[in-house]
């Protein structure tokens, strides 16, 4: 086997390699007794098949089979030989493959870079600690306290924020549509819900009274084939309920399973704390990836830079096709295609660099997925999908390369971790508010493709 470079630009490598005939023949006779002493064929006892007869009813396949064993061999050992890491596949282009004759390719490469991670302990971040108001925890008992409302049943006409149980049917031009009708349908007074003056119209209604709503769906309405027509509705009420109000005290704590009221606005708290702190920590990263990128120039593979902008590219165009169908402005409008493209690019540069540096500093120093945490993160996206949770376990399960999808995050994450304790972080104690603004801007900026996440 010869094994010649015949380029080398940056991390691109190229290869001339030659398989000898003799080696190739060598490698088909023994694929060819490894056959016969398995086949069955009629008129040969097992394993005594005559190897011209072999040849002649598996030579093509076995052929095929060699040649795509010695590539992979062979170009294996050229990298090997020349200590490279691949970044992506290598291309493999035949010359020449005949039998009798050297088998000749052209082997095409691009590695990975070499670089030294920085000192991690350089790094200054700023860790932002929400304050959490009184006034944030009372609003927060209150949605508690309407979730916990009880309704009872009363004689009299209905008025705002009363309950009404209802039969309805509608129809547009005294046609019925989709989600025209429905029985037993509890419907809240006010709650704006429903059709823009639907509710309004069933205020003084008594039970078992029938009613006959007009309205109009709003120009915008969500279902364009509805939108702007005036629609007609028989409703029958079933029942009016009135809502008593659940008040913030001891029995608010009881109903939700706390020992008392401190207990409860305690656990809301730390629940809010949570939230918050899950915000403040994705603006940690943010800040963390944006200071490694600052850090780290080393060059990347430009084949996984061409797979990372098709990925954006796609993501983009659906937007675009989404602005037009829904009569918005499109994304980066008044640009080129090359324009955007040349902007993307750099993006998909950056969440390429970053990534080789988070794999290189997980590899280094032996930060791994474990199972359980692998387990969790598949519990987690089994629950995203209420009903089909078997079928999304199923999936990651059998599907190759998905449940690497779902460690990907996980391994971020604990890499990032990591550094975080290398690096000084200093905490600031911020208003919520502050919090929020912040995070808003910054979603701004990376709508507007100034800043790739990791």
């Amino acid at each position: 086997m010869q094994i010649t470079e015949t380029s080398s630009d940056g991390l691109k490598h190229e290869f001339k390699v030659t398989v000898g005939a003799d080696d190739i023949k060598q490698r088909v006779e023994t694929r060819l007794q490894e056959i016969g002493r398995q086949v069955k064929l009629p008129g040969f006892r097992p394993g005594k098949v005559p190897l011209a007869v072999l040849r002649r009813r598996f030579g093509t396949s076995v052929m095929g089979e060699v040649r795509d064993r010695a590539v992979s061999d062979s170009s294996n050992e050229a990298l090997r030989e020349h200590k490279l890491r691949p970044a992506l596949p290598p291309k493999v282009e035949i010359v020449s493959f005949n039998e009798g004759t050297d088998l000749e390719y052209k082997l095409a490469v691009e590695v990975l870079p070499d670089f030294a991670p920085m000192n991690f302990a350089e790094l200054k971040l700023e860790r932002l600690r929400p304050e959490v108001p009184d006034a944030e925890v009372d609003m927060a008992l209150e949605r508690i306290a309407k979730q916990q409302r009880k309704d009872a049943p009363v004689d009299r006409p209905a008025a705002s924020r009363d309950i009404v149980v209802i039969d309805f049917a509608g129809s547009i031009g005294g046609q019925e549509f989709p989600g025209s009708s429905a029985k037993g349908h509890r419907l809240e007074i006010g709650s704006g819900k429903f059709i823009p003056g639907f509710e309004d119209q069933l205020v003084g209604a008594k039970t078992g009274e029938q009613r006959a709503v007009k309205v109009a769906f709003p120009a915008d309405y969500g279902a364009a084939e509805l939108a702007g027509k005036e629609a007609s509705f028989t409703v029958e009420v079933k029942e009016v309920r009135e809502i008593k109000p659940q008040p913030i005290d001891e029995s608010l704590a009881e109903a939700v399973g706390m020992e008392n009221l401190q207990a409860l606005r305690d656990a809301v708290r730390q629940q809010i704390e949570r939230d918050y702190a899950a915000v403040a920590h994705q603006r940690l990263k943010r800040q963390l990836l944006d200071r490694l990128a600052e850090r780290h120039k080393f060059p990347v593979p430009q084949g996984m830079v061409d797979i990372e902008l098709d990925a954006i590219w796609k993501q983009f165009e659906a937007e675009r096709e989404r602005a037009k169908q829904q009569g918005t402005a499109e994304p980066d409008a008044g640009k080129s295609d090359e324009e955007i493209k040349a902007e993307y690019r750099a993006i998909a540069e950056r969440r390429v660099r970053l990534g080789l540096l988070l794999s290189e500093v997980g590899r280094s120093n032996n930060i791994q997925v474990t199972q359980e945490e692998t387990n969790r993160a598949l519990a987690e996206e089994a629950r995203r999908f209420p009903g089909h949770e078997r079928q999304v376990i199923e999936y990651y399960r059998n599907q190759a390369g998905a449940i690497d999808r779902l460690r990907a995050p996980v391994f971020e994450n604990k890499v990032i971790d990591y550094i975080l304790e290398i690096a000084e972080v200093t905490d600031r104690s911020v208003p919520i508010a502050e919090l929020l603004k912040e995070e808003d801007e910054e979603a701004e900026t990376e709508a507007a493709g100034g800043v790739a996440g990791g």
